[in-house]
């Protein structure tokens, strides 16, 4: 089976509360995380809750990586969605793991948008005339 994109639910249990709260920290390990996983970064925007609480998106080339944080439960959801066959969302993942402290992850994978049954390969590529990156 061949998809456009593997979208992996990443439930991060038991983490760091004060690595949860702190909005530096989040996006910097979201946007670490997108380049560990040699994503193309084109825009993050973050929002801090009052008081606490975290939401922020990067928007990559391939996709997007998102992030909700309830530090008063030491708790992140994540979600990485990468398009292609160049992108490992699995290396994100595992980024954001250990830089949130997770004591308890799980990660759900999902194949977005199948389109052959038969492992075909699909032609899918990123046109890099389009993209201005970010950083």
């Amino acid at each position: 089976m061949h998809a456009l994109g593997t979208h992996l639910l990443v439930e991060l249990r038991d983490c760091n509360p004060e690595i949860l709260k702190d909005l530096k920290k989040v996006k910097n390990a979201m946007v670490s995380a997108a380049k560990e996983a040699k994503a193309t970064i084109v825009d993050i925007s973050f929002h801090e809750f009052n008081p606490f609480g975290i939401s922020g998106m990067v928007v990559i080339a391939e996709s997007h990586l998102s992030i909700h944080t309830w530090p008063e439960y030491a708790y992140a959801a994540v979600d990485i969605f990468t398009c292609g066959d160049v992108i490992k969302p699995e290396v994100a993942a595992s980024f954001l793991i250990k830089e949130f402290e997770c004591k308890n992850p799980s990660v759900v994978e999902m194949k977005r948008g199948i389109l052959s049954p038969l492992n075909e390969k699909l032609p899918h590529k990123v046109a890099e005339a389009f993209l201005e990156p970010v950083m």
